[in-house]
């Protein structure tokens, strides 16, 4: 057997191993939500619904990283730092749900099983195309030796890691406090972007992979975010003059510094 033969044959067995981990991670990304769904149905809640899904990022990384052989450092930490955002966003937003009761965006859903289907199923979609980049990764056997395209990407990771979570923070101090009741938040980093934590959440993706940050801005900038709240924003204050002022000169979501 020539060496091209051994080559052909080790690149069938790589792309084969590759498609038998994405088909698994697959499978089992739309049986949780879909799991997920059944019981959000019959107890007509979303309570537990970012948590079911950071915690499937969380799952289908490490999942990944078992059926596909990964034990290279750059794969260790890309599933570390899913892993760490996973597990701040989803008890961040776990946390939120709890205190406040419901979210907003499923009252007219949670009593309709066949809309709250699209909603899960739709979690699954985003689960599986923001991830997909780290689970080819972590489906690669080949040993690249790390470069400085790693370091910037984990520190591009760090700086949106930072962001989101300060800026959740920051929000969620603010609408703790008696005297804000009522009122838009416009200090700190939501003086710069209307939308920080999105931005942040953007930022940490880019610095993992640039396929999948493309799709969380879709998702987040025309579907399932600003769209939402800046509706709901409108709703709410968009007869304040404080508020007008803040959407003429704080940037919707790319933070642009004020002079």
């Amino acid at each position: 057997m020539t060496s091209d033969h051994i080559s052909a044959l080790l690149a069938d067995l790589h792309d084969l191993i590759m498609g038998s981990t994405l088909v698994k991670c697959a499978a089992a990304d739309l049986g949780i939500q879909w799991a997920g769904w059944a019981l959000a149905a019959a107890f007509k809640t979303e309570k537990f619904y970012d948590l079911a899904g950071s915690g499937t990022f969380i799952l289908l990384a490490h999942l990944s990283r078992i059926w596909g052989g990964a034990s290279h450092v750059r794969q260790k930490v890309q599933t570390g730092c899913v892993t760490a955002w996973g597990l701040r966003l989803g008890t961040f937003l776990f946390m939120r749900i709890l205190k406040d009761g419901h979210d907003r965006r499923f009252n007219k859903v949670r009593d309709s099983p066949g809309t709250f289907f699209v909603y899960w199923t739709i979690q699954a979609l985003w689960v599986f195309m923001t991830l997909l980049p780290t689970l080819m990764l972590n489906s690669e056997k080949r040993d690249v030796p790390l470069g400085t395209r790693d370091y910037v990407g984990w520190t591009i990771w760090g700086l949106g890691f930072a962001t989101e979570a300060i800026a959740d923070q920051q929000k969620w101090f603010f609408k703790r406090d008696p005297d804000n009741a009522g009122k838009f938040i416009q200090s700190g980093l939501w003086g710069y972007s209307r939308h920080p934590n999105y931005f942040g959440e953007i930022l940490q993706w880019s610095g993992l992979c640039a396929a999948s940050p493309l799709f969380v801005w879709f998702l987040l900038r025309y579907v399932s975010g600003i769209p939402i709240l800046e509706k709901q924003a409108m709703k709410k204050w968009g007869s304040d003059p404080d508020f007008q002022d803040y959407i003429r000169n704080t940037p919707l979501l790319w933070p642009w510094p004020k002079f």
